[in-house]
């Protein structure tokens, strides 16, 4: 791909009854966008015309039914159905929830053949989108069966990156799933990641601890000394700056999590609530590890809000432009690599 063609950006609809018609709406209406990228909806012309009527939007699309019928400089939709489908904003819509997983499906589809650059997902509901057929937690989980590679959930900013060792998992079960092969994995995706995709040259990472207080040397459980923390310094003996386990209570709060690069949570809710007490509304949830470039906004359906207008596009702006910082980054961490001789630029 030349440097200077329009990256294809492609948006699967998530689901058709919450804010993401509104933040897509929202995103594009402002003409200069088209300046950064060639946006594909992955959804139908019929189904966006009611959005933008419902949100009283001038915004224009371009209906298409295949994706060699891409024009740049205008807001594609590929018609992945044709028939009418009725929304109902705020409700949970197990109908609804197909139309989701039509849109993802499409869109992975054409990411993995090449005919988008990335993808940016908008919020699906998690119980709405289960089905004989489709039985994952949510888009990471998917995204990893269909795309190579190790797949991290990697909520990020310009200024804050959190990485889980555990994501989707009940916490009953986060302790037997955090073995030394799996912190290994997440913690080289996560170094690979800042090198390659957030181009910083020598990434200093922080682990927290599984435990509270990291297990105060065995009193409050003993996982953090038996697995995380020889686990830990076998890495940082090979060559990586890796620290850890530190408290997770306090290293927010502190302001420690500054020191570093990126920092690893062992579970869901111990890395989440502190990103979106800090980042909240212009953080991205990023899947790193693929071999394709994934983004979506940093919160859900937001149903409570849905087909009111007041849906803040913020995140999902915040998307659209890490999916192509990234994109464009690794082409030139590639470019750089297999050319050694050059010197690629970092962010130290």
């Amino acid at each position: 791909m030349e440097k200077d063609k329009k990256i294809k950006l492609g948006i699967s609809i998530g689901d058709l009854n919450g804010i993401g018609s509104e933040i897509i709406i929202k995103t594009f209406e402002d003409n200069r966008m088209l300046d950064f990228c060639t946006p594909v909806i992955f959804a139908s012309i019929k189904t966006m015309s009611f959005f933008k009527k419902h949100f009283d939007s001038s915004i224009n699309f371009h209906g298409i039914n295949h994706l060699d019928q891409i024009i740049h400089g205008k807001i594609n939709v590929l018609n992945v159905w044709k028939e009418n489908v009725t929304i109902n904003f705020g409700e949970e819509d197990i109908k609804i929830g197909k139309y989701s997983i039509k849109s993802l499906e499409a869109a992975t589809d054409a990411l993995i053949n090449g005919a988008i650059d990335v993808l940016v997902t908008a919020p699906i509901h998690k119980h709405n989108i289960q089905s004989d057929t489709f039985k994952f937690p949510g888009h990471t989980n998917y995204l990893a069966e269909k795309l190579g590679g190790n797949s991290l959930m990697f909520m990020v900013t310009d200024t804050l990156k959190v990485g889980l060792l555990t994501d989707h998992v009940p916490v009953k079960d986060v302790s037997s799933y955090i073995t030394p092969a799996l912190i290994t994995e997440k913690i080289e995706t996560v170094y690979n990641s800042l090198k390659q995709d957030f181009r910083i040259g020598k990434p200093r990472i922080a682990v927290l601890g599984i435990n509270p207080h990291a297990g105060d040397n065995g009193v409050i459980g003993e996982e953090d000394d038996d697995v995380l923390r020889p686990t830990i310094q076998r890495i940082k003996d090979g060559g990586k700056m890796v620290y850890g386990p530190y408290s997770a209570d306090s290293f927010f709060g502190s302001g420690n999590y500054k020191n570093f690069d990126a920092i690893i949570a062992s579970y869901h809710d111990q890395g989440l609530i502190p990103f979106k007490t800090i980042a909240f509304g212009h953080g991205v949830n990023y899947t790193a590890g693929l071999n394709k470039v994934r983004t979506s906004p940093d919160h859900g359906t937001a149903f409570e809000i849905a087909g009111k207008g007041e849906a803040d596009n913020g995140s999902f702006k915040a998307a659209v432009f890490t999916a192509i910082e990234v994109f464009k980054n690794r082409m030139e961490y590639n470019e750089y690599s297999k050319n050694p001789l050059k010197k690629a630029p970092k962010k130290i």
